[in-house]
């Protein structure tokens, strides 16, 4: 027997894996659990009790399981998840150990450790201050009320900024105490050492010790916090093994300066004085400062695309009160306020033109350089600059609605997701610290046992090197700060990416299956002429077509409306309106049923054609126009025939793709003249003419069981099934937004050749990953033996710890740095 239950209380993909693990322990069970539905799909031998269940995961942790058995998936709760509770926080993981989980505060990640990076926020409300008199604030800018200064704008430092900052006063305090230790333990390979001269060398052992206290405790002590953070949770992860061996080393230090006599001669000097580590502790924890610096800087360069879309937002507005304009933060612009868009200025919000035109810069946004012309009733965009004219528009999407906004959450949700390819170094990664100390251990007892002379000091110093070089943090970072820079970049470029996954799967895409209306074409249909069986009528029949059509959302419907009125006809009132997906539009007018559609439509409702008015229709078609038939109370009366343009750079597109070996398949909701037509312009080799939504699905789940990785690109509420049931859904940013929630992809522009860029960035990122990977993998297989000293029998070549310590921090730089190469690419 099988049933379904809800899970509450995961958070992430770890919280799964424990979850379902415990589940299965149980004997009698075979259990599969999702995390977004959080659903167990349990299959039993016997019947066992929920609260068996129950306190099964009651004793691993705070989840709570809920027969579900008459649910199915799209009839589920919403459930908030502690992940969900956090949604507000704006702090991340940048090795997204826990999923997309968001944090409230800034500190460590609990699980590795590693500095939570803050998320990019919108820019919020300025602030103005007077640079003599700071306890004066005020919302816009003036002169200050004390000293008559003008107010400036008031920066608050970011959390990125200071997090940099922090570590860059720590990194001054290491060093002005850690050189001084480096040159006294160095000293002794001077000839004539004039340190000796001044003290003995015990006395400069206590110099050293002291000078450490400051390295130890103060700049560097977040790292022993977090490895015994790491032990206690079990989370082991880069922290351990540098909390480990410098403290190893620093303890090893105190007992030989203070207890020297505990220790055998092999461990001692000439002058009788235990060899100590105290430059080896702080020159390491000093250069991991040093690499932590250095990703705090480069991690704000992985997120740059994030901050230059940031930017775009203007923090002010011109708004038009009874004809009088005054500044206005953002913040308080409501729908339906009228603005004055001065030449040069951003645009505030989203909204149209009411008075005058302009040329508006578009390309943050679209990623075409062109600037476009703009007059009344056309849309402008939050974020886009306007040319050298000045227009009034009205505010119709604000705060989060903006297009600007939804890119900015969609490209952070994007740069927090995990990439499948991730799974290996997420595996490995599990195993690695464990496998590390057990090397080391090792390393000490085999020096110790076959060593030369001094064999424990070599055992415990190149135990130490193994320690200090293993670096699973660059095997983390390998795959999420491409992804990061990768979606940033698609972004700037007009793609907008939903997730990681996405990204990964558009390289495997092999068929492309596309919509012709808005997708293939202008997605922007004229009419070209109203065909009558009598002329006389074509007046009454326009007005009876448009009539219908104005109830009617789809674009050739509004197309029929605007030409109705271009040519003046007053339109009358419309009863029983019915839209039949697919076919077309019914609905009755002056008593009369009228039907408009195509052919799928009038023999559904079994009204006859006509042969010249078919044979009519035929050479519209064949044309590779657009033709709905018109019926009134059962009788075919006419047509109108609709032209939309191919897109220019739909040809080019589609011809680049199949270069790549990619099948383009064009399925469309057209009678077959009309799509032949199109397909014979485009070479498509190809297609499928009178497609319902529900062909489409089925034509995607046909390609699929062949083993096809299938891209649907669309941009109609028609669409929004096939682009759901795709590998990879690509709408267009013209169409609805019901498409564009299906989709995984976006194209802001609405336009094909955005699937060439988006398939080379794919294939981009997937690359970079991979160098990544081979760079973390190859760094650890042949530094860890190094550092054992497998080259000593050899060569004769030993790996310092602090060498070792070097090596390591650089490791995560360089990572960041090769995924940072993606901000170039051309796309």
């Amino acid at each position: 027997m099988t049933h379904k239950y809800q899970i509450i209380g995961m958070s992430c993909n770890s919280c799964r894996t424990k979850v379902e693990k415990t589940l299965n322990d149980i004997e009698g069970i075979s259990a599969t659990v999702t995390l977004n539905p959080p659903i167990g799909t349990i299959t039993m031998a016997r019947h066992i009790p929920t609260t068996q269940l129950q306190a099964a995961l009651s004793a691993v942790g705070d989840y709570t399981i809920e027969d579900g058995s008459t649910v199915v998936s799209h009839q589920i709760k919403k459930i908030e998840h502690p992940s969900q509770k956090n949604s507000t926080g704006k702090y991340y993981c940048p090795m997204h150990c826990e999923g997309d989980k968001l944090y409230d505060k800034a500190g460590d990640c609990p699980v590795c450790g590693m500095d939570l990076v803050p998320q990019a926020q919108m820019a919020q409300k300025l602030e103005y201050t007077c640079p003599m008199h700071p306890e004066i604030i005020k919302n816009e800018a003036g002169n200050c009320p004390i000293c008559g200064m003008n107010l400036i704008s008031k920066t608050v430092e970011s959390d990125e900024n200071k997090s940099y900052n922090a570590l860059l006063r720590k990194i001054k305090i290491a060093l002005v105490f850690t050189i001084p230790i480096f040159v006294i333990a160095m000293s002794d390979m001077i000839p004539n050492n004039l340190l000796m001269k001044i003290m003995g060398h015990e006395q400069w052992n206590w110099v050293q010790f002291v000078l450490s206290l400051p390295v130890i405790f103060y700049a560097c002590w977040m790292f022993f916090v977090r490895a015994w953070k790491s032990i206690i949770t079990w989370n082991l992860n880069m922290f351990t093994l540098i909390g480990i061996g410098s403290g190893v080393a620093f303890l090893f230090s105190i007992v030989g300066l203070f207890f020297p006599n505990v220790f055998p001669s092999e461990f001692k000097s000439e002058n009788g004085t235990v060899h100590l580590y105290f430059e080896a502790t702080t020159v390491i924890l000093t250069l991991v400062l040093l690499g932590q610096l250095l990703e705090a800087k480069a991690h704000s360069q992985t997120s740059g695309a994030i901050k230059e879309l940031l930017k775009l937002a203007p923090t002010e507005a011109t708004i038009l009160f009874h004809g009088i304009a005054s500044k206005i933060s953002i913040n308080d612009i409501r729908k339906g306020d009228l603005l004055r868009i001065k030449p040069g200025d951003k645009i505030p919000v989203d909204g149209k033109i009411t008075v005058g035109e302009s040329s508006i810069d578009e390309s943050m946004i679209t990623g075409e350089p062109i600037p476009i012309d703009k007059k009344v009733d056309d849309a402008v965009i939050a974020g886009t600059i306007n040319g050298n004219k000045s227009f009034v528009m009205i505010a119709e999407k604000i705060g989060s609605e903006t297009l600007l906004s939804q890119i900015i959450k969609l490209v952070n949700d994007a740069s927090r997701s995990k990439a499948p390819i991730q799974k290996l170094a997420d595996s490995i990664a599990k195993y690695f610290v464990p496998i590390v100390v057990t090397i080391s251990i090792i390393t000490f007892f085999v020096w110790a046992k076959f060593g030369p002379d001094q064999a424990l000091v070599y055992g415990f110093i190149n135990a130490i090197a193994v320690l200090i070089i293993a670096c699973p943090c660059a095997l983390g970072l390998a795959t999420p700060m491409s992804v990061m820079v990768g979606v940033g970049k698609g972004a700037s470029s007009g793609i907008l990416i939903k997730n990681a996954e996405a990204l990964e799967s558009m390289n495997k895409v092999n068929v492309l299956i596309t919509d012709k209306t808005g997708t293939i074409t202008e997605g922007k249909p004229s009419v070209e002429q109203l065909f009558s069986l009598n002329d006389a009528d074509s007046d009454n029949l326009l007005q009876i077509t448009a009539s219908l059509n104005q109830l009617s959302e789809h674009p050739l419907a509004k197309a029929i409306v605007k030409y109705a009125l271009e040519k003046n006809i007053s339109l009358i009132e419309t009863q029983n309106f019915e839209a039949i997906t697919g076919k077309g539009i019914i609905g009755t007018i002056n008593q009369s049923k009228v039907a408009i559609g195509n052919k799928a439509l009038l023999d559904e409702i079994k009204c006859t054609i006509p042969e010249d008015l078919e044979s009519k229709v035929n050479a519209q078609q064949k044309l590779g126009k657009t033709v709905s038939y018109i019926a009134i109370d059962g009788v075919s009366v006419g047509f109108i025939a609709i032209t939309d343009a191919i897109k220019k750079s739909s040809k080019a597109a589609i011809k680049e793709l199949m270069q790549q070996g990619i099948e383009v398949i064009m399925l469309t909701g057209d009678n077959e003249n009309t799509a032949k037509a199109v397909a014979n312009e485009l070479n498509l080799s190809d297609f499928k003419a009178n497609c319902l939504p529900e062909d489409k699905l089925k034509e995607i789940k046909r390609l699929q069981v062949q083993g096809k990785i299938v891209a649907m690109a669309g941009d109609g509420i028609n669409d929004a099934p096939a682009l759901a049931q795709a590998d990879i859904g690509i709408a267009m940013g013209t169409g609805t937004d019901v498409a564009i929630e299906s989709a995984k992809i976006t194209l802001v522009k609405g336009d094909l050749q955005g699937i060439v860029k988006v398939k080379h960035l794919s294939h981009a990122v997937m690359k970079n990953i991979k160098q990544n990977l081979f760079f973390a993998f190859i760094y650890n297989t042949l530094g860890v033996p190094i550092a054992a000293g497998v080259l000593y029998p050899f060569f004769g070549i030993l790996l310092s710890p602090m060498i070792a310590a070097l090596a390591m921090s650089f490791s995560s730089v360089s990572v960041i740095a090769n995924a940072l190469r993606l901000r170039n690419i051309k796309l």
